[in-house]
């Protein structure tokens, strides 16, 4: 039987990614141009409102120049490139899937951030680092693939260093069954979504209190009606080619249309929180 961090791993495969990104960016700027975290946005932010929800998160994170910062399940590095580029903090991402980290180190060399911003391959649950290396921790649309919630956050707690802040940004239960697919999980083998009041509990047992706890549902139902997250419409400005459908392949539209579904039906809903080691 295959266990689920292997599922989740197949999810994520992404052989050939940056072979793919390399040629899809040669609409917008040649290979050997340096390009901007802005213009990348709509490629590389693996969650529900892209970079905005990144933007607010990290100013309620307070991050400075001298910050280190972990950005676990980083994907191809959208947000790592945003805190290290506005900020000018050290950033460490670690992800699942060896593709996901081969296109983030190549993106981050073509944005010129390699000096601030690095990627390893490791897992969540046993993440590669010290104990209390990290004045921050980014944990954007991950936890809905970790079955041993518990587990996850004590090992945010474990890196964390004491005073330092957990900004979590994620997808929660609210009434009734998920329609699948979706983009993380093709049905519930690999799903395990907790409702708010579960997560909160969770995170306390781990150790945690919240400094910031917002239900920003209403916020992505917003966002869901002015952005098209799918691939660009025929006659659009090809600049806007650049989406997360170029990341996930041909399922992505169809995945996104039912997170979407899911959102405004009152299935699932939004929640970010910034929380801090409890004395």
């Amino acid at each position: 039987m295959i266990d689920t961090t292997t599922k989740v791993r197949e999810h994520y495969a992404a052989t050939g990614l940056t072979d793919v990104i390399r040629t899809a960016l040669m609409t917008i700027a040649p290979e050997g141009q340096t390009l901007t975290v802005a213009r990348l946005a709509p490629l590389d932010q693996f969650h529900l409102r892209g970079i905005r929800a990144t933007e607010e998160l990290a100013r309620a994170a307070r991050l400075e120049p001298t910050s280190l910062v972990l950005d676990v399940g980083c994907g191809i590095g959208g947000p790592a490139r945003y805190l290290a580029s506005t900020y000018g903090c050290t950033v460490t991402g670690v992800d699942l899937s060896p593709g996901f980290v081969d296109a983030a180190t190549y993106l981050t060399d073509r944005c010129a951030l390699s000096d601030r911003v690095t990627f390893q391959t490791g897992d969540a649950m046993h993440l590669p680092v010290e104990d209390g290396t990290f004045d921050a921790v980014f944990l954007q649309h991950v936890a809905m693939n970790i079955q041993d919630r518990q587990a996850l956050y004590a090992e945010v707690r474990r890196v964390l260093s004491q005073g330092g802040r957990f900004v979590t940004y994620d997808i929660v239960l609210r009434d009734g069954d998920v329609a699948y697919p979706v983009p993380w999980a093709h049905d519930a083998s690999t799903s395990f979504l907790l409702s708010a009041e579960e997560t909160r509990a969770a995170l306390q047992r781990a150790g945690f209190q919240a400094l910031l706890w917002r239900d920003d549902t209403q916020a992505v139902i917003d966002w869901f009606k002015t952005t098209t997250a799918g691939p660009p419409q025929s006659g659009s400005n090809p600049g806007l080619g650049l989406n997360l459908g170029v990341v996930m392949g041909a399922e992505f539209q169809s995945m996104n249309a039912n997170l979407a579904r899911n959102i405004r039906e009152n299935r699932l809903g939004v929640l970010s929180a910034v929380l801090t080691r409890a004395v």
